[in-house]
Parts: C-alpha cells; structure tokens; sequence
C-alpha cells in the first residue's frame, strides 16, 4: 500500500509558473529593448558569444543528477546529499575547465574580445550547481509561488544593474555582471527557500543508481545543448559576432510564446508525470491533455510572430535590427517542433528512458550540424533560420512521435488535438502577413494582429477545456515508497 501527501496540484503550480514567467518576460522585455538599442548589434554579439560559452557549461555542469530528486518515487533526503556533492564537485570542475578553454572558444567564434565577459559569466556554472538540488525540491513540491519570488528577484537584479552599467559604457560586460549579481542573490534564497536542509554526502549505495541515471541525461544534454545552440555556433564562427547579434535577437523573439506558455508547463510536467508512473493509461492521458493545452495556447502566437516579423521588429528594435527579420519567420517553425520535442523528452525522462532520449537527440545532430552549414553558406541569416527549421521539424520531431509510440502512446490521438489548432494558426499567420502589407505603420498593424493571436488561443482553449480540467488534479498526491527506476 502507498501512502499519499496532498498539496498544490499540477494545475496550481502551473497557474503560479506562468505568472512567474510571464511577469518576468514581460519585464526583461522591455529591459532587452533598452539593451539593445543602447548597445546595438556588436556589443550585443559579444554577450551572446559569452551567453553560448554559458549554457554549454549549464547543459551538463551537475551530471543530470538533480533531475532525479524529482522523479524519486520515496523520500527526497536518502539522495538528497550524495546529489548536493556530485553537483557542486562537477559545477567547479567544469567552470575552471570553461574558464581555462575562453580565449579558444571566443576566437573560434570570432571576437576574441569576448574572453573576458565570458569568464565572468561562466561563474554562474558553479552558483547552479549549489542550488540545484534545492531548485529540484521545490519542483517537486510543485511550488512555483516559492519559485516566483526567487525568479524575480534573479530576473530584476540581474536587468536594473545591467541597464545601469550599460548606460555607464561597460558594454557587453554589463550584461556579464548583471546576469552574475541576480544569480547571486537568487541563489541565497534558493538555499533558504529549500525544503530540507543543505547537506554534502556520499551514500555509495545511492551513487551508482544516481550516476547510472544521471550520465546519460548529461550526455544527453550536451546532445540538447548541440541541437538548441549549433545555429548559434554556426551564425558566430561562419557569419560574425554582429550576424550572431541579429539570429539571437530573432530567436529570442520567436521563443517569446514557448517561454511564457510552454516553458512553465514544462517545469511542472516532469513532476506531475512522475505522480503517474504506476498507471500507464492516466501517464498517456495526460501527455495527450498537456499537447492539446499547449497546442492551443502557443500555436497562435507563434504564427503572428512569423506573419508579423518586419514590422515586429521595426517598431521595437529599430531599423538597424530588421536583418533579424530574415531569421525570425522560419525560427517560429523550429521553436513550435521544440515546444512538443522537448514535451516528449520530460515524458520519456520520467519513465527512465534516458537512454533513448540521448540516442533520438544524437541522431537529430548528426543531421543538423551540415544542414546548418550549409545553410548558412548558401544564404546567410535566412538559410541558417531554414536548415534549423527543416531538422527540427522534419527530423526531431518525427523521431520523437516515433518513441513516444513504442512506449505505448497513441500518434493518432496527439495528432487528433494538434490538427484543428494547426490549420486555425496558419490562418492567424496569413492574416498577420497580410495586415502588415495593408496597414500603414507597424503600430496599426501589431495590436490587431496580437489581438487576433490572443482570442484564437483563448477560443482554442475553451474548446480544449476538458482537458484543462483533466490536468487539474495532477500531481495531488505523491507516492511516498519506492525506489529509483534503474
């Protein structure tokens, strides 16, 4: 018999992720505009030659192990210590590696000026591996309101100091020193906010189960890494630092609806499907519930950035900017592929198919790093976006469905949900691209074709409410005996 803990659902926390997220994009976006207007696309390329060197080192710095805390189907503290040690020991190990290797990468990327900022943002490495396992607890606990706090204290303190220092002439290093100063401070709070005390130590009989878990996630997060920055490596080393400058503006704009709606669903999905594992019917339910929702919600938005990019950027960013225009049309396509490869990566973790994961990611790179290339030879800005798109959607993807499939989960019935929001989306996109050719001015042209986007999703989601409702009683309770999936 197992016993069960009531607390915030997976709805709930969900509810407190997305205003955490979406008070912080709202924010830092209009702190983006002020940066890059006052920085303009060189020293912007700069910080996102550093920012590249960063999540490289991110992508694997605690050996996947604290992803582990939240699927352990027992209590948390028999791993917790022996998590904490493999996390902090891997994290410096790994930003004195970053720190020694700077003054190849940035001239491998071609701004060698870039060394300095890179070190100093790299010390964020070992800040992430100190509150990894606190961040994994609180996920687990499903507290996003204890997150909201933290994440926007990290988020302002981090934007107001680089604001203030771009504005005093430090240029990309601003940016390095603000990202720093908010991780610092959100980490004490991490260590506060956690739901066990912060301790080190090594339970031999926990390490193998741990590593055996974790390696493979690690591997497969450099793989991820690879795929989610080789157009990035690409745009700095074959088109130039100002290039890159250009494609990171435009992927960080298509990335906006992912960001707001699909990453907070994603911080709680590994969690609420982990509350499921023992029942494979309600565990694919939900997945299938989860597409639909997200499908509804990003799929709009997403196709009024790709009809709406010109005038988008135009408006917001200024003239000298309009070449990541060229790039953000195809990238919404690569960020929509993401959005349900990277659903299908957290169901596949949970289920401890992590193996599988690193196999269907590699397979994906093997294909995009020439397609990137090439693309970028061939056409520049544009062909990068392109090659980008055709793998994740052609490729990643489709291997993905392809997994999902062998464990048990119907093709047909996520398909089912996508298709009607699909179709209703690319109609958005036209109507989008067409007002921007009709209208005069780019501001006549965006609130229509915003208010457009937003009424589709909230229709959509109405239509989809059941299985919002089905969602909402997620991850109440949890398991507390078990031990973890080997």
């Amino acid at each position: 018999m197992t016993r069960g803990k009531s607390g915030p659902g997976a709805s709930n926390a969900f509810a407190w992720s997305l205003l955490n997220t979406l008070v912080s994009r709202v924010g830092t976006l209009g702190i983006g505009i002020v940066l890059a207007r006052v920085l303009g696309p060189e020293s912007f390329g700069t910080f996102a030659v550093a920012l590249v060197a960063l999540m490289a080192v991110l992508s694997f710095n605690e050996l996947g192990v604290s992803l582990a805390i939240v699927r352990w189907p027992g209590d948390p503290a028999k791993i917790v210590p022996t998590v904490n040690t493999i996390s902090v020991a891997g994290s410096a190990i790994f930003c004195t590696g970053a720190v020694l290797a700077a003054p190849a990468f940035t001239a491998a990327m071609g701004d060698p000026d870039a060394t300095d900022v890179v070190r100093v943002l790299i010390f964020s490495v070992f800040i992430n591996g100190v509150v990894a396992s606190p961040a994994a607890l609180l996920q687990r606990d499903f507290k996003e309101k204890t997150r909201l706090g933290i994440d926007q204290v990290n988020v302002w303190t981090g934007a107001v100091l680089s604001v203030v220092l771009a504005l005093a002439g430090m240029g990309a290093m601003a940016l390095a020193v603000g990202r720093v100063a908010g991780s610092l401070v959100s980490g004490a709070m991490f260590l506060a906010a956690s739901p066990m005390p912060y301790r080190f130590g090594l339970d031999r009989k926990q390490l193998g189960p741990l590593l055996r878990f974790g390696l493979p996630l690690a591997g497969t997060s450099i793989i991820f890494f690879a795929i989610g920055y080789a157009d990035q490596l690409t745009a700095g080393s074959m088109l130039g630092p100002a290039a890159l400058a250009f494609y990171v503006l435009a992927f960080n704009l298509s990335n906006w609806p992912v960001s707001i709606l699909a990453q907070p669903l994603r911080r709680v999905a590994p969690a609420a499907f982990s509350t499921l594992q023992q029942d494979k019917a309600a565990l694919n339910s939900a997945l299938v519930s989860v597409v639909a929702v997200l499908a509804a919600a990003t799929l709009p938005p997403v196709m009024f950035l790709a009809g709406s990019a010109v005038p988008l950027v135009d408006l917001v960013y200024g003239k000298e900017w309009l070449p990541a225009a060229a790039a953000l049309s195809w990238l919404v396509v690569a960020a929509v592929s993401r959005i349900f490869s990277d659903l299908a990566y957290d169901f596949m973790v949970v289920q401890g198919r992590s193996g599988t994961v690193f196999v269907v990611q590699a397979g994906s790179l093997v294909v995009l790093v020439p397609a990137l290339a090439a693309g970028a030879a061939l056409n520049g800005l544009p062909g990068l976006a392109l090659a980008q798109a055709l793998v994740s959607g052609c490729v990643l993807l489709p291997l993905c469905l392809w997994q999902l499939s062998r464990k048990g989960v119907s093709v047909r019935d996520i398909t089912a949900v996508v298709w009607v929001p699909a179709l209703v989306s690319l109609a958005v996109g036209a109507l989008s691209l067409g007002l921007a050719g009709w209208l005069p001015a780019p501001w006549l042209e965006l609130p229509v074709g915003a208010a457009l986007a937003a009424s589709t999703a909230a229709a959509l989601l109405y239509w989809r409410r059941n299985d919002v409702r089905l969602l909402r009683n997620v991850g109440r309770a949890r398991p507390e005996v078990g031990e973890l999936v080997r």
